[in-house]
């Protein structure tokens, strides 16, 4: 799958030389972000905000991703959950509490009444913006910037009508922790546009196992790992040697035990123990971090980044 995607854009830039015209000219942001996750670029590191960069603006708002796309963010980091009236919108929890004015479950609510609320930001505090749905927020981030809609495959035949309304089907990362024939039955033919990323956490004794599996059968372009201990690093250091030249590591910061303690409160006191560490020794490519604009000056001091 990911040779024919990389074989069928050749053919769109060799079209473009051939009417004089700058291939990259024609492609969109998303379109070479895109291109450089399919061909295992290792050249520069991506960056992905999670919940959108939720310390500027509050998680999963149109603001939040627009601020993601201003300072030049590769992915943005969403999350659904489906209201009364079955519509998509972007929210973690299941409960609009902890980040709206409303109380109650998302999935007791209309769109029409959820649109009334007021998002909270990270201080739980109301703040002048709405609840976005999902084509709304699809919209901001065409060609711009990719997306990885989390907790989507639940959703996944109501997502797909909406990517295509919106013409951003290209632009979307989905991840989950499906083993590989379950992926192939679930998202058939739509892993033709839609980048799959596996979620292995190499700490379970079936890691290395699950990991070969998705080689053979999927071949994905980038895989998301997680490890606990920083001890722990055998099978971490194995799985970069394997996936050498044939897929990305995208790794996350978020908190300590997803990257063996290399976490965003370490690249604080010291940027190369965690950023460093993860990209130097065990290869990472793609970082999602709660500290999206700290990360970019880092990379970019490095010349990791445009």
């Amino acid at each position: 799958m990911k040779k024919f995607l990389i074989i069928a854009l050749a053919a769109v830039l060799a079209a473009g030389c051939q009417n004089g015209q700058n291939p990259a000219e024609n492609l969109s942001r998303a379109e070479m972000l895109r291109e450089k996750i399919l061909s295992t670029d290792t050249s520069s590191v991506l960056v992905v905000a999670h919940r959108g960069d939720w310390r500027y603006a509050p998680e999963n708002s149109i603001a939040a991703i627009e601020h993601s796309i201003e300072t030049g963010v590769d992915v943005v980091e969403l999350d659904l959950q489906l209201t009364k009236d079955s519509v998509l919108i972007l929210m973690h929890d299941s409960s609009l509490d902890r980040t709206t004015t409303g109380r109650g479950p998302v999935s007791e609510w209309t769109l029409d009444d959820i649109k009334t609320l007021k998002l909270k930001n990270g201080a739980e505090i109301h703040t002048k913006h709405s609840v976005p749905t999902l084509e709304e927020a699809l919209m901001v981030a065409k060609g711009k910037i990719l997306v990885n809609l989390d907790k989507a495959d639940r959703y996944f035949d109501l997502v797909m009508p909406v990517l295509e309304k919106t013409g951003t089907t290209r632009q979307i990362i989905m991840k989950g922790g499906r083993s590989a024939d379950e992926v192939l039955d679930f998202y058939g033919k739509y892993l033709e546009d839609v980048i799959y990323m596996p979620i292995v956490s190499l700490d379970q004794k079936n890691s290395e196992e699950v990991m070969h599996r998705f080689m053979e059968v999927l071949k994905p372009a980038a895989y998301e790992l997680l490890y606990a201990r920083a001890e722990d690093v055998r099978v971490p250091l194995q799985m970069k040697q394997e996936l050498k030249g044939k897929a990305l590591l995208w790794y996350n910061t978020l908190w300590d035990t997803m990257s063996g303690g290399h976490d965003d409160d370490l690249a604080l006191e010291d940027p190369d123990a965690a950023y460093g560490y993860l990209i130097d020794t065990l290869g990472a490519r793609i970082i999602q971090t709660d500290r999206s604009e700290y990360l970019l000056e880092y990379l970019r001091s490095r010349n990791l980044h445009d």
